[in-house]
């Protein structure tokens, strides 16, 4: 049996992270289904927003 390695760049494990996250937001803070899809879909966007803005802030003070 071989095992499976799967590697991530630092993007794409953030929205993993974003993924899982918002999925248990949206489960627990949330009573209807349909507000559970919409908050954790609003989580997601706004997960994915804070890291490309945290990417752009760190490159500007890099510079």
């Amino acid at each position: 049996m071989h095992a499976v390695t799967i590697t991530l760049n630092h993007f794409s494990a953030a929205a993993v992270f974003a993924l899982f996250a918002s999925i248990v937001f949206g489960i627990t803070h949330r009573e209807t289904t349909r507000d559970m899809v919409r908050y954790g879909l609003y989580c997601f966007v706004m997960f994915l927003g804070g890291v490309l803005v945290a990417g752009w802030a760190m490159w500007v003070l890099r510079r």
